[in-house]
């Protein structure tokens, strides 16, 4: 099946605060290249020769291991560009859990607080043991994401997402993409 990159354009022009088009027309660039990405290994997967895979090297061995990066690299991306559009509809089952949390100030200041910890993903996630609401630093798209997770706010704090913007300022980077935090979204991921 080949992925097609969707459009975030709705996001230009404005939509979102302390975002410049400039800034986000290179994200999504870097983002379409994850799928393209996507699209070429799956496509050699498919004829791939599985029968001689190594741990050293061999083809299909090299594309099992980079194919979880364009798949996570892709979709992220799109839950990232998805929860951005600034809105403060926050369902009541989801208020609920971030009260159970400590509160949506302290749950935020701790999603801020992940994302400094270095460049990749900072993932605000309902665990499906606990069901509690947890925090999660994922520093590549296919390494240290914790299974048994929904997926509610997903924070790109890679350089490519602000530097064009901020510079190294990634505090505040953070600020503003709270500013921007689509809380329907946030609320229809929740309520899945």
């Amino acid at each position: 099946m080949a992925y097609t990159a969707k459009s975030y354009d709705h996001l230009k022009g404005g939509a979102l605060k302390g975002l410049s088009d400039a800034q986000l027309d290179q994200h999504f660039t870097l983002y379409k290249g994850y799928v393209t990405k996507l699209n070429e290994i799956e496509e050699k997967l498919a004829t791939a020769d599985n029968t001689k895979p190594n741990y050293s090297f061999n083809d299909f061995s090299e594309l099992k291991r980079r194919e979880a990066v364009a798949f996570n690299g892709s979709f992220l991306h799109e839950l990232y560009f998805e929860n951005l559009g600034a809105d403060s509809d926050v369902s009541a089952g989801l208020k609920a859990a971030l009260e159970a949390a400590g509160g949506q100030d302290k749950v935020i200041a701790d999603l801020k607080a992940t994302a400094m910890g270095g460049p990749g993903w900072a993932l605000l996630t309902r665990n499906r043991r606990d069901g509690k609401l947890h925090t999660y630093f994922v520093a590549e798209h296919h390494l240290g994401l914790p299974i048994e997770q929904d997926l509610l706010v997903v924070l790109d704090s890679w350089e490519h997402a602000f530097m064009v913007d901020y510079g190294i300022a990634r505090a505040k980077y953070l600020d503003t993409f709270v500013e921007n935090i689509k809380w329907s979204e946030v609320s229809k991921r929740f309520g899945k």
